[in-house]
């Protein structure tokens, strides 16, 4: 406001400039005409004199200070000009100085605002359920953190700070227009309207543009992302021009709305010049018409005014479409923006959470469970209970439905029929961040982050502060220290995205790791060893074995482990558990659970067959009466 304010003195200090210099040429003019003329130059001094009284009166309070003191200082006409000069100057400085302040406080705040954002945002997503990523990309979840609020930033930042200036500077600049002449004004602002129309039906269909512009925008990062994720399957089926194709055919489309969007934004500026052109062109005709024909007391710095109002005007104008087209923007992505942080997350925390050391008490009540996103029916009256120090094993075929137990145990998702209990407390009754942080989880898909091997394994601790000695211990129960520390860097050694740079086997070692170094009574185990070879994964059950005394552990598997000494192992098909009981007993039985384990024996025995190795036999290819 106020860097407007000094801006606008400017245009009436140069129409004072410009009076002065008429009435200097006039009086030249007047000391070399005739004697008989000087009654004639009298009368157009003295008309001369009430027009400047007239103007002046009409100026800024501040500019008519400036004004009385220049004519009672009885300066000389060069003097005058060069003080006027200065002051021109003086109030540039200042209105500069004054739209740093603004552009400091506006573009900072700005920036705040964008961090606030992009913080809630990230909040929220922490707290969707895991069904919400189930049915969204992560390359849209990308473009609205990243895209979209920084078009909405715009909209905090520059487009307010320009709206701002352009409505002081409009405002101003009217308000003395009309003050000096308000006809002249008419006829200057008349194509305005013409400005006001277009504006309207082209922010209309930029706003359409843009919503449609942010998706495919999301539609083409996503692409990116999985193509960058999935790079080595990609390579490995040689499908390099196929999906180059699928990401050219996205960008193709990206590309002409966006240019199609940009050809509408275009239009404002030749819009905008032609306006102002059109307002000058009125300003110097009409106006050097009230000269001339003397009309309005109108006058060379009345019409230098109103040139340079207009030429004020002209980037606030200018500037309107950029605002509304930034204010469009921001308008459709906080809409998208909204879509997420509208949405609820399905797992919450009860109004007043229970937060009870967990034990190890372990109880399914009869649970039914569907997959919300696909229909698929995963368990079934599915009911279990697990003693403290109990080590289960929850086997079956892939698609039985043994994850979905580790999910719902977990809070992942809350089945709509059934209860699950910890040492007789529902689970839906407990503090969910407390619920989980005292269960050690190895799940089945084993993702590892872009940092150092030993922040990994100190992933699963509050403070992420364990000794190094800790650390080791923890990997020596994975069996992964040896290997660890056979690489360049040892616990220093930087992973790639997603353990990229790692073996199968190591990435679920270094997994199980961060599992075991919580040292929690529950403990659960999602087909964390389907990676390893059947030495290693000797290796690791006796540590296992060693490591789980006294705790709760769920061990879920498709492959059966003879040489851990389950107290129980359950049997599940299609959601229903069709055979409980000891290794030995579930062999007597001769059910399911012996086909399972024959077949199992089989594929080893042909695996090692073809491999040459039949006389080397593992524990797990011992008959069954061995057991």
């Amino acid at each position: 406001m106020l860097s407007n304010y000094f801006r606008i003195l400017t245009p009436q200090v140069t129409g004072y400039v410009v009076n002065s210099v008429e009435k200097e040429l006039r009086d030249s003019i007047s000391k070399k005409t005739a004697v008989h003329d000087v009654a004639v130059n009298q009368a157009a001094a003295k008309k001369l004199a009430v027009s400047e009284k007239k103007d002046t009166a009409n100026y800024d309070i501040l500019v008519k200070k400036f004004i009385r003191r220049i004519d009672v200082s009885k300066q000389s006409f060069a003097s005058k000009v060069a003080i006027c000069g200065i002051t021109l100057l003086v109030l540039a400085l200042i209105g500069g100085f004054f739209m740093f302040l603004m552009r400091q406080t506006i573009i900072v705040m700005s920036r705040h605002i964008e961090f606030d954002q992009k913080n809630e945002i990230y909040r929220h997503y922490q707290l969707l359920d895991v069904n919400f990523y189930k049915t969204h990309s992560t390359g849209d979840l990308m473009s609205r953190m990243a895209e979209d609020v920084s078009r909405v930033r715009m909209y905090t930042g520059p487009a307010i700070m320009y709206l701002a200036n352009l409505l002081a500077t409009i405002g101003f600049s009217l308000f003395f227009m009309l003050r000096k002449d308000a006809l002249l004004t008419l006829y200057v602002l008349a194509p305005l309207p013409i400005l006001a129309v277009t504006i309207y039906y082209v922010n209309t269909i930029i706003h359409k543009r843009s919503e449609h512009i942010q998706a495919l925008l999301s539609n083409l990062t996503t692409n990116a992302q999985e193509s960058y994720s999935g790079i080595r399957v990609i390579k490995s089926f040689v499908q390099e021009n196929a999906m180059f194709r699928f990401f050219n055919n996205n960008s193709e489309s990206y590309r002409k709305n966006a240019i199609n969007l940009a050809k509408v934004e275009a239009i404002y500026f030749p819009s905008m010049g032609l306006i102002i052109g059109l307002s000058t062109l009125l300003t110097i005709m009409i106006g050097g018409l009230y000269v001339i024909y003397g009309r309005h007391s109108t006058d060379m710095g009345t019409i230098t005014e109103f040139v340079i109002y207009i030429t004020m005007l002209t980037f606030p104008v200018s500037a309107i479409g950029w605002v509304a087209s930034m204010i469009q923007r921001a308008a459709a992505s906080q809409k998208r923006l909204n879509e997420f942080l509208d949405t609820v997350p399905q797992i919450q925390n009860p109004a007043n959470p229970a937060d009870k050391n967990i034990a190890g008490n372990i109880s399914f009540r009869e649970i039914e469970f569907i997959y919300p996103n696909t229909g698929i029916h995963a368990l079934k009256n599915f009911s279990l209970d697990i003693k403290k120090g109990e080590k289960i094993a929850i086997i079956g075929r892939t698609g039985s439905g043994k994850t979905t137990i580790a999910q719902l145990l977990l809070r992942f998702y809350d089945p709509p029929k059934g209860k699950i209990f910890i040492d007789g407390i529902d689970i839906r009754q407990m503090d969910l961040q407390h619920l989980r942080s005292q269960l050690g989880y190895v799940p089945q898909d084993v993702f590892l982050f872009s940092d150092t091997v030993a922040n990994n394994i100190r992933f699963g601790l509050d403070e992420q502060k364990a000794d190094m000695e800790t650390v080791r211990q923890a990997a020596r129960y994975a069996s992964v220290d040896k290997e660890i520390l056979g690489f360049a860097n040892q616990y220093e050694t930087m992973i790639g995205e997603r353990g990229v740079t790692l073996s199968g086997g190591q990435k679920q070692r270094i997994s199980i790791a961060r599992a075991l170094i919580k040292n929690h009574e529950v403990v659960i185990f999602d087909d964390c060893l389907s990676a390893v070879d059947a030495r290693t994964e000797k290796e690791i059950i006796d540590n296992l074995y060693r490591y789980l005394q006294n705790k709760t552990a769920i061990i879920i598997t498709h492959r059966i482990f003879s040489l851990f000494d389950f107290d129980r192992i359950v049997v599940l098909e299609e959601g229903k558990i069709v055979e409980t009981g000891t290794h030995r007993e579930l062999l007597a039985l001769n059910g399911y659970y012996t086909y399972l384990y024959e077949q199992q024996q089989e594929t080893k025995e042909e695996t090692e067959n073809s491999m040459g190795n039949g006389s080397l036999k593992s524990d797990f290819q011992r008959p069954a009466s061995d057991f």
